[in-house]
């Protein structure tokens, strides 16, 4: 046990760590709006991602379950920042499909139906079948699941990068704001003593630090009057 003082301390930067957790992962929800605003502008989504929406809001639905009382108790700013991100999540998927060809209209919507159905079916097993250690288990696990995948979706964007060698459609304050959301809910984590959140936030630290200096790299070979991706691959 920490003395009194020092275990005040403690719990300060960890409430520190949470907040800051929160503001960066805010800058990560308006880091797309660039990206969204040049989809309604052209009325085409281009070669633009929209998993890496659906697995985020898949991600702040479970998380923001995780964080609730009822199943984690004193996390609230995880419950906070992903309620936040839910919604931030949702409106970006609606302008996506509003806008994507046939095909990805109906692959999109599909998804959307798939993981809003999950997330119930989550809630209702989590509090039928478990008690409160059980639920925040297994909850537990599936937050840890839900984020790595959220963190490794941008595999498929950094593909992309190393493949046309342009950074074009991964946007650096995405990838920042990744990073340093990452880096502030992994220490959070740590002083919560709760592996469910530092370590696949330990994760998420690193892949957004490999999109930083992969865009440090390649952000070199842009050119003002570099055509479109969309219209070189034509």
């Amino acid at each position: 046990m920490f003395p009194t003082g020092l275990s005040s301390v403690y719990s300060v930067c960890g409430d520190a760590a949470g907040i800051a957790g929160n503001l960066f992962a805010f800058a990560l929800f308006l880091s797309p709006i660039p990206t969204f605003k040049r989809i309604i502008r052209n009325q085409s989504t281009e070669q633009f991602s929209g998993l890496p929406y659906i697995y985020a809001f898949l991600s702040c639905l479970i998380c923001l379950w995780y964080g609730m009382p009822v199943v984690s108790p004193d996390i609230i700013l995880v419950a906070t920042v992903n309620s936040i991100g839910a919604v931030f999540q949702l409106i970006y998927i609606i302008i996506y499909i509003t806008y994507a060809d046939r095909a990805k209209k109906l692959k999109m919507s599909g998804l959307l139906i798939a993981v809003s159905a999950l997330f119930l079916t989550v809630v209702f097993l989590s509090m039928t079948f478990f008690d409160s250690y059980k639920r925040q288990t297994f909850v537990g696990y599936l937050s840890v699941i839900s984020l790595i995948s959220m963190f490794a979706s941008p595999l498929f964007i950094i593909k992309l990068v190393i493949k046309t060698s342009s950074v074009e459609f991964m946007p650096f304050y995405l990838s920042l704001s990744t990073f340093l959301m990452s880096l502030s809910f992994s220490i959070y984590g740590v002083f919560k003593y709760d592996p469910f959140i530092y370590v696949p936030n330990g994760i998420g630290t690193i892949l957004g630090l490999v999109q930083l200096v992969l865009y440090t790299y390649y952000s070199n070979t842009i050119g003002e009057d570099q055509e479109p991706l969309t219209n070189a691959h034509a």
